[in-house]
């Protein structure tokens, strides 16, 4: 897109976490013409320039081509986490939904493609340093979003080869946060027994201390700037998106204000694996073994070609993010309507 005036850009998943952002922030651009979200459900929220259109990814009937032509750039962030206990039906729309995306892309002859990566793509790697945008992205194959993310790596690579015109830029952003998503992922990965003392911290008398916990975060106002800065760039390539400090159980207790307990590995994943098993968690065992073995990201890249710097500290991130729990924090779109903590 570079310093074209007037753009039209295209996001999927455009009323989750990370499409809000995006949108917002895309409207509020004076050099975006005009934003076409697409999303299952149509939301009332109406932000400036921005029109909306109800597309599943997952169907094979979808007119993705159409939505696509005239676009200056289109920016991929739609993702679904669950089901887990039924990986093919995240399969569908995840990967078959993507690969429909990239196809749609160079079928109407899109300039641009942002896909939303993630640094749950990449292999397991170190925590005492971080790694750049070279280390492999075979992500970790026992968890069905890592093995995702990784997949589709592959296809972009096969894209990239393919449709060399294609200006391609992978985000590999860490875990994203703000207050109005709270709701959204206390149900992705807490689901409804969630127990109201984990977003209230006075009531929390010790803090799991499990080897390897050592991740990063990112508000996802900070993520989607480095979305809205590759679209006025020339940038491609794959770009590091995480902000400091790395979040453990030393940062986590003095959050919380909870004192870090020594859990063993297998005691911790035993009980998670229990709860998924019986449907009380959404959030499965594989992905917490994935969790443990992510590398630390170095977004130098990110900093130097896009000029990107992460506003707020990963504390300032998880101190909102608990507030918006608290809070049964939301906003006016289908995936991130509120939901009060009891």
């Amino acid at each position: 897109m570079g310093s074209t005036t007037g753009s039209r850009i295209v996001v999927t998943g455009a009323t989750g976490n990370v499409g809000t952002s995006v949108v917002r922030l895309l409207s509020e651009d004076p050099e975006v013409g005009s934003v076409l979200g697409l999303a299952r459900r149509t939301p009332e929220w109406s932000p400036p320039k921005t029109t909306w259109s109800s597309v599943d990814l997952a169907s094979e009937t979808a007119d993705l081509v159409g939505e696509f032509t005239g676009a200056d750039a289109v920016i991929h962030l739609a993702w679904a986490f669950q089901p887990t206990h039924d990986p093919a039906v995240t399969w569908r729309t995840n990967v078959l939904g993507s690969i429909r995306v990239f196809d749609a892309v160079a079928a109407a002859g899109v300039p641009a493609l942002v896909h939303a990566s993630s640094v749950g793509a990449y292999s397991p790697g170190p925590k005492e340093h971080a790694v750049d945008e070279s280390w492999p992205t075979h992500g970790w194959p026992d968890a069905a979003y890592c093995r995702e993310k990784a997949y589709l790596e592959r296809a972009l690579d096969t894209f990239e080869r393919e449709h060399p015109d294609v200006r391609l830029v992978r985000m590999r952003p860490a875990f994203l946060f703000k207050r109005e998503s709270a709701s959204e992922q206390r149900r992705i990965f807490g689901g409804r027994f969630l127990p109201g003392p984990l977003a209230r911290p006075e009531l929390l008398p010790f803090l799991p201390d499990i080897p390897g916990l050592r991740v990063q975060a990112l508000h996802t106002d900070d993520a989607a700037e480095a979305y809205r800065l590759a679209l006025r760039s020339d940038a491609h390539g794959a770009f590091n998106l995480a902000a400091e400090p790395p979040v453990d159980a030393e940062m986590l207790g003095d959050l919380l204000g909870a004192r870090p307990v020594r859990l063993p590995r297998t005691a911790a994943r035993s009980a998670i694996a229990a709860a998924w098993g019986l449907r009380l968690l959404p959030a499965s065992p594989h992905l917490f073994d994935a969790v443990l073995r992510l590398p630390l990201m170095d977004c130098t890249r990110a900093r130097t070609e896009l000029a990107w710097h992460a506003q707020h500290t990963a504390t300032e991130v998880l101190e909102e993010f608990l507030q918006g729990l608290q809070r049964g924090e939301g906003t006016d779109t289908e995936p991130l309507r509120g939901s009060k903590v009891g």
